[in-house]
């Protein structure tokens, strides 16, 4: 059954970010699911843990989590950003926050030719999606 859970859900991180993939760039990232728990000690929510691999040059458009979001570089340099903070440019080893309100208006890899690979963490209510579209 845990199999069964892990790969609805990869399934629906994979659909879900394609969705939202930028319209100029022909993919979307690579997600690759680590975990997805249930959080026993606070009902009706779960963790999801995930890495993200973007292309060279490769960018998002704007979408939500609707979640407590938190991204640590693992390889290469992203740039994020949310609606009314400052784009940053993140290497490995640094990390970014989104809370459940936030929209994120920038996601994309800062280099042009060299992946980049980081990790993320979301903490949510089990009945949202982990990704979620701006209309």
């Amino acid at each position: 059954m845990k199999l069964i859970q892990t790969v609805l859900i990869s399934i629906a991180l994979f659909t879900t970010t394609a969705a939202i993939a930028h319209e100029g760039s022909h993919d979307h990232p690579e997600l690759t699911m680590i975990m997805n728990k249930d959080l026993s000690n606070i009902p009706g929510k779960e963790m999801i843990m995930l890495t993200v691999n973007y292309k060279p040059g490769e960018i998002e458009t704007p979408h939500k989590h609707e979640a407590q979001a938190f991204v640590y570089v693992l390889e290469g340099e992203i740039v994020m950003a949310v609606k009314g903070g400052k784009e940053l440019t993140l290497g490995a080893g640094q990390s970014f926050y989104e809370s459940p309100e936030d929209i994120h208006t920038v996601g994309r890899n800062a280099s042009k030719t060299k992946p980049a690979k980081f990790l993320v963490l979301l903490l949510k209510d089990k009945n949202k999606a982990p990704v979620l579209p701006i209309d």
